[in-house]
């Protein structure tokens, strides 16, 4: 009975975070705590749930590239990415995505990325004869296809959750798979919208304001540089390693941390950790158990790729893919494996990862409505909207495509 009723009140949250703009993380900790007082659950066995290595994580990261983005440096990274493009149409495009791609991945994180990179790659789609919905599908695949670096919060998420399930040393296989499959589908992306007359466009050079770099620009740079090589070489914790180095970044007044510090995405990282502690609850009384039994239920050990890629995007598309569906279908994986007596656990983590990312080009979601607020008054916004609302739909089922080729064992 408890495991019903805790099951409930996940999915009580997961629609709420679908229908309204309410932050349920506020609503997943008061559930959990209604749920424990019903199963007998002691309040500081309910607050134990909360996970407080993972919140120090996603804040020291986020910190350090808030201050990045707050003083100007991503913007001039971004900047001088775009005068490599030239005047070739075909290689504004392979270039746009491979800046979102490396921007996102260093640690900027697909969101703010998009709202970096989307400004100038909507003008820059206006100048070279670029479709816009090309464009954004390009920003938005870019940006997503380096999300789960560990050095980005949603890769920080998915690498707690591997640690808990003891596949720490699979987060960079995780990576991977994530970023080949982007790859793959957005080369699919650029021969049937663009095809080989995109690289014949040669329109007037576009033309991008050139940003000056000062000290501060080149010192963000370096501390960030120093912390990738720390985390990968020298295997330093990526959040406490980010608290370090942005505090260089402050005590030198690299960034002014009044500003950096409200600009921080607070609501998204309470999001996050309230979900982990409903999570929790759920496993202390076996409504996981319950959750992965009912999608086990449709699913074979060869079909539970595409299921869980098709069901995350489903749910992700209407939903916050970080806050709500990462969190609250990770946890499944061992249990899926388990209950189905097969199947590979990196696997379906990383359909889980592909089709709740591949939906977040909609307008629906941050990333989709950004491109759309950036395109130029020349377009159509209206018929971009409804092309991106058509194509975030339709990626759920092409997640499941995707995975099941990808993480079926037939690909990759």
């Amino acid at each position: 009975m408890i495991a019903t009723i805790s099951l409930c009140a996940l999915l009580v949250v997961i629609l709420l975070s679908c229908v309204t703009r309410l932050n349920v993380g506020f609503v997943a900790i008061a559930f959990a705590w209604l749920v424990g007082l019903y199963a007998g659950v002691d309040a500081n066995q309910v607050m134990a749930g909360f996970p407080s290595s993972l919140f120090l994580t996603l804040v020291g990261v986020t910190l350090l590239f808030t201050q990045a983005e707050v003083n100007g440096t991503l913007e001039r990274v971004a900047a001088g990415v775009t005068r490599c493009a030239g005047g070739n149409s075909g290689w504004v495009v392979v270039l746009f995505f491979l800046m979102a791609t490396l921007l996102s991945a260093m640690g900027a994180g697909a969101i703010a990325t998009a709202a970096l990179a989307a400004p100038l790659a909507m003008g820059a789609a206006t100048r070279a004869g670029i479709s816009p919905f090309l464009m954004a599908i390009i920003v938005g695949n870019g940006a997503n296809a380096g999300n789960l670096s560990p050095l980005s919060p949603i890769g920080v998420i998915v690498d707690k959750t591997l640690e808990r399930a003891g596949l720490g040393e699979a987060q960079w296989r995780v990576f991977w798979n994530h970023l080949i499959a982007h790859f793959v589908i957005t080369a699919v992306v650029i021969a049937v919208l663009g095809g080989w007359a995109i690289w014949r466009q040669r329109p007037e050079k576009a033309e991008v304001v050139r940003l000056d770099w000062e000290s501060r620009h080149w010192l963000t740079l370096l501390v960030i540089g120093l912390l990738m090589v720390a985390v990968l070489v020298l295997k330093l914790p990526v959040g406490l390693g980010a608290f370090a180095a942005a505090t260089v970044l402050t005590v030198l007044r690299a960034a002014p941390e009044a500003t950096v510090v409200a600009k921080m995405p607070w609501g998204i990282m309470i999001m996050v950790t309230g979900m982990s502690v409903l999570i929790a609850m759920l496993e202390r009384t076996g409504g996981l158990e319950l959750f992965s039994a009912a999608i086990a239920r449709f699913s074979t050990a060869e079909s539970i790729t595409a299921v869980v890629a098709f069901v995350s995007g489903l749910v992700s598309a209407y939903s916050s893919t970080s806050g709500v569906v990462l969190p609250a279908f990770l946890p499944m994986a061992p249990k899926l494996v388990a209950q189905l007596g097969g199947g590979d656990v990196i696997s379906i983590i990383s359909s889980i990862n592909l089709g709740s990312h591949l939906v977040d080009v909609s307008p629906l979601s941050t990333i989709g409505a950004m491109c759309i607020a950036a395109a130029g008054a020349e377009v159509d916004k209206q018929d971009l909207f409804r092309k991106l609302m058509i194509w975030g739909l339709s990626m759920s089922v092409v997640g499941a495509v995707a995975s099941y080729l990808f993480f079926g064992g037939w690909l990759l």
